[in-house]
C-alpha cells in the first residue's frame, strides 16, 4: 500500500465478510422453509428471513463499496486519508445501525416497504453515517495532490447514493405515491449510481491491472456515465407498470428498459478491451479474473436477464414472480458482488504484505461462487418459468404452484451450498492474509 491510512479500508471489508455469512446463512433458512422443513419458524419467520437476507445484502455490499472508496481516493489523490480516526468511528456506528436493524426485524420492528424496511429513527442515523464518510472523503480529494476522473465518479456515485437514499425517508398516505418514490431509491440505486460506483471502482482496477493509459481508461468511463444516465433514469418506468400511475408509463418503461443493458453491454467491451490492449501482465491474476468476471457477469444478470423481463409485454405475466429473483440474483453477484470481490482481492496483498496472488484456494473460491450462483439462477430461472404459466395462464393458485415446483428449489439448495463453499474459501483467504501491517507501505 502507498498510504498508511488506506488500512481503514480492511475493516470495512471485515464488516462486509460477516454481513456476507449472514446473509447467505438466512438464504438457507428460507430456502428449506420453502421446502416445508421450517422448524425456525417460530423464532425465524419466513419474512423476518427475508427481510434479514435482503438488508443484509444492501449493507454488506455499502460496506464493500465504503472500504473499496477509503483504498482508492487516498492513493488516487496522493494524500493520507483525512481524520482515519473519524473513518473509524463511522465504521463502529454503522455497525451498531445495523446490528439494531437486523435484531429489530425479528420483533417486526420495521416499516413493511421492500428494500427499505429499516426504520425511520435508524434511517436517520444511516444519514448522519453517510454523510460523515462523505465528508471525509470529499476533505481527502480536496487536500490531495491529483484529483483524478475515477476518483470523481467514485465519489460521485456514493454521493449520489446518499441523496436518493432521502426520497425513501418521506412518509406518503398514498400508496401509490409511496411506490413511486421508493423506486427513487431502489432502482437509482442499482440501476443508476450504483453503477457510477462499479465504474469508478472498475477503471481503478483496470488503470492498476492492465497498465493502459489512464486517458485511455477513463474515456471509457465518460461512456458508462452516459449511457447509465440515458437508459437508467427514465428505465425506473419499468417499475411502475402496475402500480397506479399514468399508462405512459408503460411505454417510458419499456423503451428505456430496453437500453439499459448498454451501459452494461460497454462495461464488458470496456474490461475486455483494456484486458487485450494491456502490456503489463500482473501478477495478481485472481485480480484479474474476479474483475473481468464482474463486469461480464454483470451484462449477463443486469442486461440480459433484466431485459428478459422489464418489457411490459413480458412483465405482464412475470410481475412478481420468482423470474424477478433469477434476475436480481445475478445482477448483484456480477455487478456490485464481484466487483468488491476483485477490490479486495487485489487490496488485499498490497495491505498486508503477504502475496497470495494466484493459488489453489483461490481459484476454487472464484469457480464455486461463480458455478454455484449459475445453478441457482437456473433453478429460479425455471421455477419462475414454470410458475408463471401455471398461475398466469392456467390460473393456478398460488399454494397450488408452489408444491408443483418444489423440485426446483432442490437445486436452489444446491447451488447455494456450492456458491456457500466458495465463498467460504474466500473468507478463509481474507483471514489467512492477515492484519494490514506498516511493513507493507511502499518505501
Amino acid at each position: 500500500m502507498k498510504y498508511k491510512t488506506q488500512k481503514v479500508a480492511y475493516w470495512f471489508w471485515a464488516l462486509s465478510m460477516l454481513l456476507l455469512t449472514i446473509q447467505l446463512t438466512y438464504g438457507f433458512i428460507m430456502g428449506f422453509a420453502r421446502l416445508g422443513y421450517d422448524g425456525l419458524h417460530n423464532v425465524i419467520p419466513f419474512n423476518s428471513a427475508h427481510t434479514v437476507h435482503l438488508n443484509t445484502l444492501v449493507v454488506w455490499l455499502i460496506s464493500g463499496f465504503m472500504g473499496a472508496a477509503y483504498y482508492i481516493i487516498p492513493e488516487e489523490s496522493e494524500t493520507e486519508l483525512w481524520k482515519p480516526k473519524l473513518a473509524y468511528a463511522q465504521l463502529i456506528a454503522l455497525t451498531l445501525v445495523g446490528v439494531a436493524a437486523l435484531a429489530g426485524y425479528h420483533f417486526n420492528i420495521w416499516e413493511g416497504r421492500k428494500f427499505l424496511e429499516i426504520p425511520r429513527e435508524l434511517d436517520w442515523l444511516v444519514a448522519i453515517d453517510v454523510i460523515l464518510f462523505l465528508v471525509i472523503l470529499l476533505m481527502t480529494i480536496l487536500k490531495g495532490r491529483k484529483k483524478s476522473t475515477t476518483v470523481w465518479v467514485l465519489f460521485g456515485g456514493l454521493a449520489g447514493a446518499a441523496v436518493l437514499y432521502l426520497p425513501g425517508m418521506i412518509s406518503f398516505d398514498s400508496q401509490v405515491l409511496d411506490s413511486f418514490f421508493r423506486w427513487w431509491v431502489v432502482h437509482l440505486w442499482v440501476e443508476g449510481v450504483w453503477e457510477l460506483i462499479m465504474g469508478g471502482i472498475l477503471a481503478f482496477l483496470l488503470i492498476k491491472l492492465t497498465g493502459v493509459d489512464r486517458e485511455v481508461i477513463e474515456k471509457w468511463l465518460y461512456v458508462v456515465i452516459g449511457l447509465t444516465f440515458l437508459s437508467g433514469i427514465l428505465g425506473t418506468g419499468h417499475h411502475y407498470y402496475y402500480v397506479g400511475v399514468h399508462k405512459i408509463w408503460l411505454i417510458v418503461g419499456g423503451i428505456f428498459s430496453s437500453l439499459e443493458p448498454l451501459a452494461f453491454l460497454a462495461m464488458t467491451l470496456w474490461a475486455l478491451n483494456m484486458y487485450r490492449k494491456g502490456e503489463k501482465k500482473h501478477p495478481n491474476k485472481l485480480a484479474v479474473t474476479w474483475t473481468l468476471a464482474a463486469a461480464i457477469v454483470a451484462f449477463l444478470g443486469a442486461g440480459v436477464l433484466g431485459l428478459a423481463h422489464t418489457l411490459p409485454q413480458t412483465n405482464l405475466y412475470t410481475h412478481g414472480t420468482l423470474v424477478t429473483a433469477m434476475h436480481g440474483h445475478l445482477a448483484f453477484w456480477g455487478a456490485y458482488a464481484s466487483i468488491v470481490f476483485a477490490m479486495m482481492t487485489y487490496a488485499m496483498p498490497n495491505l498486508t504484505g503477504r502475496k497470495f496472488y494466484d493459488h489453489a484456494r483461490g481459484r476454487m473460491a472464484f469457480w464455486l461462487s461463480n458455478v454455484g450462483i449459475f445453478i441457482m439462477v437456473s433453478a429460479f430461472a425455471a421455477a419462475g418459468v414454470a410458475q408463471a404459466y401455471l398461475e398466469r395462464m392456467l390460473g393456478y393458485d398460488f399454494g397450488q404452484v408452489q408444491n408443483k415446483i418444489q423440485i426446483h428449489f432442490w437445486v436452489l439448495i444446491l447451488g447455494a451450498t456450492i456458491l456457500s463453499t466458495g465463498i467460504i474459501l474466500f473468507i478463509i483467504d481474507f483471514i489467512k492474509y492477515g492484519l494490514p501491517t506498516d511493513e507493507a507501505l511502499e518505501s
